[in-house]
């Protein structure tokens, strides 16, 4: 009996994905629930899993665009009943056979690497022999992540190789080209809609954070043995904002139609920095929580979000958007809105300055706060105002614990 893999439904406005790549081969065996491809929409990647146990055939390659719905694959389920005699037999000649090939191939793994399906596809257009690349994958195994780490290296190592050749300076005018994938091509027309869609401002504050680094520095230990995670910076802005978007609720609003939806809750979105573009995993409900509930859901979503296993609904719904552009090194920014909400909180580096304290000049560790809002809901006012509390807040964290 032949079963027809299909594309699952991702969500409710998706209509088409990407095969990124396979994760079993055509011809190969899979037993039910395993996982056989990644796809990716516009706004997650997820796995496609075996409905069934069988014989795979694939019919749609990696880098193939396909709509939702569609047949991906077949899989013979009556492979998996085969188990005559003979059929035995034949079974362990051709694993005698994959043995030896298996120890044929390790002692020539100095020599040849094995790159997967999406590896290969992106070596083919690049044009780059699998032999000049180590794969860092299981068994020296060519992964989609070393295909693409490899042109750079391989460009370089070419040009220096041609400049050493005629003993003159080359200089980079390589030119390579890659289709976008879809969540960058999302990425992309959600940031051009804000700009133009809505009246986007930012305002900007600074803040001591002399108190709360003195906090960490005292407690980060303790705190760590006590919950199992470590004390962030996160925590403590996550904190600030859900106390502050209390009494600014404007802040915490968006437009619908010709209404103002409020809202009495903080979905706090926090976003993540992946090697396939910006994602927002949300935490609801953030007003609720703790320090530590807040940087134990913090690392649960981060590490989703690297390893691309979010799920859609961990993405949507939020109220408010932080972004921590500190931790490459930013100084001041203004982030764009993350639509439909109504203003986000851009967070930077740490510096030590000079600044005045009661008519005398101190170094303090200053972090400066910019604030992005619509001003079609948001006023000066309050976006004034509520950037102030929360550097009130991060300036004296005991405010934060008794909720003051």
């Amino acid at each position: 009996m032949s079963l027809e893999v299909k594309v699952p439904s991702v969500g409710e406005s998706v209509t088409e994905v990407t095969i990124t790549q396979w994760l079993k081969k055509d011809g190969e065996v899979v037993q039910i629930d395993e996982p056989l491809c990644e796809i990716e929409s516009d706004k997650a990647t997820v796995e496609i899993p075996a409905p069934e146990s069988g014989q795979l055939k694939i019919t749609v390659n990696d880098g193939e665009t396909i709509e939702v719905g569609a047949v991906v694959a077949q899989i013979d389920t009556s492979v998996k009943a085969k188990a005559n005699p003979s059929q035995a037999a034949e079974s362990k000649e051709t694993e005698e056979v994959k043995t030896e090939a298996k120890q044929e191939t390790s002692s020539q793994k100095s020599q040849v690497n094995h790159p997967s399906p999406a590896a290969r596809k992106i070596l083919d257009e690049k044009g780059i022999d699998a032999k000049q690349v180590s794969g860092t994958g299981k068994d020296g195994r060519i992964t989609k992540e070393d295909a693409l780490n490899a042109q750079a290296k391989t460009t370089s190592t070419s040009q220096t190789q041609t400049g050493a050749e005629t003993g003159a300076e080359t200089g980079d005018r390589a030119v390579r080209r890659e289709k976008m994938t879809s969540l960058r091509k999302t990425i992309s027309k959600r940031l051009v809609a804000v700009k133009n869609q809505t009246a986007m401002l930012t305002t900007f504050n600074e803040v001591d954070m002399s108190a709360v680094m003195d906090l960490r520095k005292k407690y980060k230990d303790s705190f760590k043995d006590k919950f199992d995670v470590n004390l962030g910076f996160m925590s403590f802005f996550t904190k600030a904002v859900c106390q502050a978007l209390q009494d600014w609720p404007a802040i915490n609003a968006q437009i619908d139609g010709e209404e103002i939806q409020y809202h009495d809750y903080c979905d706090i979105g926090i976003a993540v920095s992946t090697p396939k573009g910006l994602v927002v995993p949300v935490i609801q409900d953030a007003h609720l929580m703790n320090l530590a509930q807040i940087e134990k859901a913090i690392l649960e979503k981060a590490l989703k979000a690297r390893d691309g296993k979010l799920s859609l609904d961990e993405m949507q719904g939020g109220t408010f958007t932080i972004t921590n552009g500190g931790v490459f090194g930013s100084m001041l920014s203004t982030p764009i809105l993350n639509s439909p909400q109504s203003a986000i909180l851009g967070m930077h580096n740490i510096v030590q300055r000079p600044v005045a304290i009661d008519g005398e000049v101190q170094i303090r560790p200053i972090m400066f706060l910019a604030l992005s809002y619509d001003h079609r809901i948001v006023d000066g006012r309050e976006s004034v105002s509520f950037l102030k509390q929360v550097k009130e807040y991060l300036e004296e964290p005991a405010r934060l614990i008794l909720g003051v």
